[in-house]
């Protein structure tokens, strides 16, 4: 491993170790807020930011370039979030996990129809795919019943295809040859401008007198500078560096951040069968990750 890949792998966990995380302060938020004003917020936070960290803006950008912007911002900013955050309020956070972990294999599915030839698709990633799932199963209905929400199931479905044209898009922009920082940033801009018209068909109006709650406000600020502002430049850095499948596969550990979160902050137990949810997971993760496999079938095959 050279590295760039380490960096890449480094950028990949700590993007993901926050995310996972992301999931209790947007539920919390949704008592409060519609789904379309906390990502309004959080990304109007994180472009701020990143303008301030580096004002230089982009030159001289194609059309093609331009549109490839337009939609990796309409598809992983504005649609994904709206789409997931809109799941959680029909149902269970544990479905909308599940579901979610099933993007890598969405992202695999995308670079091989829209960039066909970018990254090669290994017995390994399968492999790892299928043991992460099975212990991201064991994770999210672990003492609870599963309960499908069809509404709502669907809707994080359509997330989980959002996120993984997000990728590619994601792995396309990375050839530009841009700064990570500026293209996270122009992406940001786009979300933000679909978002705008959601904002005029809320139910209740436009609401920011509960910002002024403490819970609320740093809730807000850890979703706009961490989750948004930080997390989208490491992750498009890993994307740059790994790929987007070689990436999508750190998604396989977010329900073990939300576990340990669980632990830590509610105080909720840790049992048998979730340490072995856990271990399938980081084994899936590194089954993806890892080209033993894949040179163990070859090799059998010859």
């Amino acid at each position: 491993m050279n590295g760039q890949d380490t960096a890449g792998h480094l950028a990949a966990l700590i993007t993901i170790v926050i995310w996972g995380t992301t999931y209790i302060s947007t539920k919390l938020l949704l008592e409060d807020f519609e789904p379309v004003e906390i990502l309004f917020i959080r990304f109007v936070i994180g472009f701020t930011v990143l303008l301030v960290v580096s004002p230089h803006i982009i030159r001289g950008a194609t059309r093609q370039q331009e549109l490839t912007f337009v939609a990796a911002g309409l598809s992983g900013i504005c649609l994904y979030y709206l789409l997931e955050n809109i799941a959680l309020t029909y149902t269970l956070a544990s479905n909308v996990g599940m579901i979610a972990s099933i993007t890598p294999f969405f992202t695999a599915i995308a670079m091989r129809y829209l960039l066909p030839g970018e990254e090669t698709l290994r017995a390994n990633f399968f492999i790892g795919f299928v043991v992460a799932l099975v212990g991201i199963f064991i994770l999210s209905y672990n003492g609870t019943q599963l309960e499908l929400n069809p509404k709502g199931d669907i809707l994080a479905l359509l997330a989980g295809v959002a996120w993984a044209i997000y990728s590619v898009l994601t792995k396309r922009i990375s050839t530009f040859g841009y700064g990570t920082v500026q293209v996270t940033r122009r992406v940001f801009l786009y979300g933000i401008l679909f978002m705008i018209p959601c904002l005029f068909i809320l139910p209740n109006g436009w609401n920011t007198a509960d910002l002024a709650e403490p819970s609320n406000l740093l809730n807000i600020l850890y979703l706009g500078l961490g989750a948004s502002a930080l997390c989208f430049v490491t992750w498009n850095y890993a994307v740059k560096r790994l790929g987007a499948v070689r990436t999508s596969v750190y998604i396989y550990i977010i329900p073990v951040v939300t576990v340990v979160t669980s632990v830590i902050v509610l105080g909720e137990p840790v049992t048998a069968l979730s340490l072995v949810g856990i271990l399938l997971c980081f084994v899936g993760l590194a089954l993806s990750e890892d080209r033993f496999v894949d040179r163990i079938l070859h090799r059998d095959a010859r």
